[in-house]
Parts: structure tokens; C-alpha cells; sequence
């Protein structure tokens, strides 16, 4: 398994750390553009953190993530992740001054973009390509699921081929192609879970990001989930570790994980309570890879 952190360590020659940022981009999920309700699974206050908001500069969150970070490791490397909402959804002209910001900081050598893959404008694209030849890209898109029926059903409001095309056009622009994937999701068997390794792993992607459906605070899968509880099957930590060591074993081996989890905030989450930081949950995913006699690379 080749992680993120040694990854990026590798092509950097350090360790780095990205920085989040809340640019005060939305999403066409929210703005009426094709929905108001957003993803049923969502509050982005359950990824960002306390530094980041909309209505402090991106130096000024960079700055203060740096201070963050800088208390227990002041020999890291920083980029900039551009984190909350869609960050490539808008106009191209106001998006490249909010990157080029963060890329005029002399401690950012580099941009991580999340974004929707039906929010990735060709002239955009163009413009990250000619970036990306002098440092360092990676757009991460959320796909979510690689099923139609669950996008829809998430009210995610976008297809499977959207992401697809989206994959495939980032990669063509010489770009880092991040992947985001939910597992757990209503209506989905592990098998169905599992075959999306298959799947993913035939696409020019170089990040794969995981995490677990929890139910938070907030989001329109509360309410569902406190009306209906049986209508998710929510993983176990146990379950969720053996689950993760056999998505590794099927997946292409060159393709990076960066994550298997998501740590929301414990006041806004509902379900699965595991009381467990990320570093946590992968050093039991690596010790049960090493118990079976898999290679950790």
C-alpha cells in the first residue's frame, strides 16, 4: 500500500502538510443550480477546521494553519488545500487570483483542489495545466459512489460518467487526479463497495481518499437516520478494518491512499460513534495487512 504521506514526502524530498482553506466557493448542489438541498450526506463544518472561514483571507487562514502546524513540526512543507464546497465553481478569472494568493505565500509549494466533477470548466483546466508544469496540481474530485442509482438517491446530483470524463480530462492535463469515495452508502452491498476498487482502478487516477458513512449533525441524512435506522448498514470498526485490507488488495498498486476515514467533529456525529483519530484506524488497517502478510510499500 502506498500511502499519501510517503508519498508526497517522496516528490517533495520532506515531509508536508496540507492547509486548509475556505475560499467561500458553493456548489451547484446548494445554489440552486441543480439543487438547494445539497448531498444527503453533508455539513462541511464536519471537515474544516477551526481556522478556516470565508470571511479571513486565504493568507491569513494559510498563515494561521502554518501556526497550527508549526507547534509540534516546524520542519514541514505546506500546501494549500482549497477544501470546502466545489473550489473550482465559478469564474475562472476570480478562482485563479484566489490560487495564485496561495501560491504567492513563500511557504506553499503547491495547490490540492476539491471540487465536483461536473464543476471543471475546460478553460480552468487549461490554465491549471500551464501551472502544474512549475509546481505541484492535484485536483481531488468527489465521485462519491461509482453507482447512478446512489448518486441519486444522495441527491448528489451528478453521474458516474460525469466522473469518469472528469478523471480522464485532469489526467490528459498532466494533473494529480484525487479520488473521494463514501463507503456505506444506502443501498449498497459490501460487494458493490468493494467492486468499486475494480472499477477505479482502471481509470488514470493517482489518490484514492476513503471514508466511512457517518451520520452527522446537520445533514439530510439525520433526519433519515432517525426515522429509519435499519435503512443503513453503518460499519463497525472491526468490520470496516477488514474491509479496507481487502479494498487494498484489489485495487491497481500504484494508486496512492490518502485516507480510509473521516474524524468529524464528535459533537456532530450521530452514528457510527468510534472514538477514533484517522492515525488510528490506518495503524490497525497496517497492522492487520502485516498479520496477513501483506507488504506495506
Amino acid at each position: 500500500m502506498l500511502t499519501y504521506s510517503d508519498y508526497i514526502a517522496k516528490r517533495f524530498g520532506h515531509k508536508m502538510q496540507k492547509i486548509s482553506i475556505d475560499a467561500g466557493f458553493t456548489c451547484p448542489n446548494r445554489d440552486g443550480t441543480l439543487s438547494v438541498g445539497g448531498c444527503a450526506f453533508c455539513n462541511n463544518k464536519t471537515f474544516s477546521p477551526t481556522y478556516c472561514s470565508p470571511q479571513k483571507s486565504v493568507t491569513q487562514q494559510i498563515n494561521e494553519g502554518i501556526n497550527f502546524f508549526s507547534i509540534k513540526h516546524n520542519d514541514l512543507g505546506y500546501l494549500a488545500y482549497f477544501q470546502s464546497y466545489s473550489s473550482t465553481y465559478g469564474n475562472t478569472a476570480d478562482i485563479l487570483r484566489l490560487y495564485n494568493e496561495a501560491l504567492a505565500h513563500p511557504r506553499i509549494s503547491g495547490l490540492i483542489i476539491g471540487t465536483r466533477p461536473d464543476c471543471i470548466a475546460n478553460d480552468l483546466l487549461a490554465e491549471l495545466s500551464t501551472l502544474a508544469q512549475h509546481t505541484y496540481i492535484c485536483i481531488e474530485i468527489g465521485a462519491e459512489s461509482i453507482y447512478n442509482e446512489t448518486l441519486t438517491a444522495v441527491n448528489r446530483c451528478h453521474t458516474w460518467e460525469q466522473t469518469q470524463d472528469a478523471v480522464n480530462r485532469v489526467a490528459a492535463a498532466g494533473i494529480d487526479v484525487g479520488l473521494h469515495l463514501i463507503m456505506g452508502l444506502p443501498g449498497e452491498t459490501r460487494e458493490m463497495m468493494m467492486h468499486e476498487a475494480d472499477v477505479v482502478s482502471t481509470l488514470p487516477v493517482t489518490i484514492v481518499k476513503l471514508h466511512q458513512l457517518q451520520i452527522v449533525k446537520g445533514s439530510a441524512f439525520e433526519r433519515m437516520y432517525a426515522e429509519n435506522p435499519t435503512h443503513f448498514s453503518l460499519f463497525s470498526v472491526d468490520e470496516y478494518v477488514d474491509f479496507c485490507v481487502n479494498f487494498v488488495q484489489r485495487l491497481r498498486p500504484d494508486i496512492v491512499v490518502d485516507r480510509f476515514t473521516n474524524q468529524s467533529p464528535p459533537d456532530l456525529v450521530i452514528a457510527p460513534r468510534w472514538n477514533l483519530k484517522n492515525y488510528e484506524f490506518t495503524h490497525r488497517v497496517e497492522r492487520k495487512m502485516k498479520n496477513i502478510g501483506i507488504h506495506n510499500s
